[in-house]
């Protein structure tokens, strides 16, 4: 009788350690699961951050290379344009009427008031003293007359109405249909499709050549 008790016995601890030793074992493959897993997510995080630290790297550097390309372009001089020695062009506020030798006048002495050219428009002409006032303070101003095609007009006014320090106005006098003047600078060109154009805004708005640099643009004179 005892035997047959011991051999139940046996029987019941052996099928308890079987489970015992399968539950372990379903524990250990769990856990070499989750390290596994562990590791895989580690390794996903790091090829990300990687990847955001080369990208980041990338755009900043594309930035740099973007940025020296710009101020070189800047130093370059523009094919067709005139220049004037910023020393002999008066800066003295006047009254009256000034006889400018220019047409449109590139700067010299003028009026105490400058023409608003915070990306103004105008559909009539500017009187000369005001104009200059506002290329002393870094003001690209956009001339035509009425040889300038309707298209390159409304192009031109787009170019101004999105660029801070500018102005535009027709110049009935002028020689070219189409005038770009800086302060001491002045170009004339047939197109506003013309890559010049871009080029003397790069340069010239705000440009090394501008006599008062951090002068406003606002709150000056209003034209039509």
């Amino acid at each position: 009788m005892a035997s047959g008790k011991n051999s139940k016995s046996y029987s019941k601890n052996n099928a308890a350690h079987d489970r015992r030793a399968r539950i372990e074992a379903a524990r250990k493959i769990e856990a070499a699961r989750e390290r596994r897993n562990r590791i895989i997510t580690i390794g996903i995080s790091g090829v990300v951050v990687a990847g955001l630290v080369g990208f980041g790297v990338f755009v900043i550097n594309k930035d740099n290379a973007e940025e020296k390309q710009a101020v070189a372009e800047r130093k370059e001089p523009i094919t067709g344009e005139k220049v004037w020695d910023a020393k002999k062009l008066g800066q003295t506020h006047v009254k009256g009427a000034v006889s400018y030798p220019d047409k449109p006048p590139v700067g010299g002495d003028h009026h105490q008031a400058w023409m608003n050219c915070d990306a103004k428009v105008y559909k009539e002409p500017v009187p000369n003293e005001n104009a200059v006032h506002s290329l002393e303070h870094g003001a690209v101003w956009v001339t035509y007359t009425d040889k300038a095609a309707k298209g390159d007009i409304e192009k031109l006014e787009k170019k101004v109405k999105d660029t801070a320090y500018s102005l535009m106005s027709p110049y009935k006098d002028q020689a070219g249909a189409i005038m770009l003047t800086a302060w001491g600078k002045q170009l004339t060109v047939d197109s506003a499709d013309d890559p010049r154009v871009n080029k003397f805004f790069s340069k010239y708005v705000l440009g090394e050549q501008t006599p008062e640099k951090g002068a406003t643009c606002s709150g000056g004179v209003e034209g039509k």
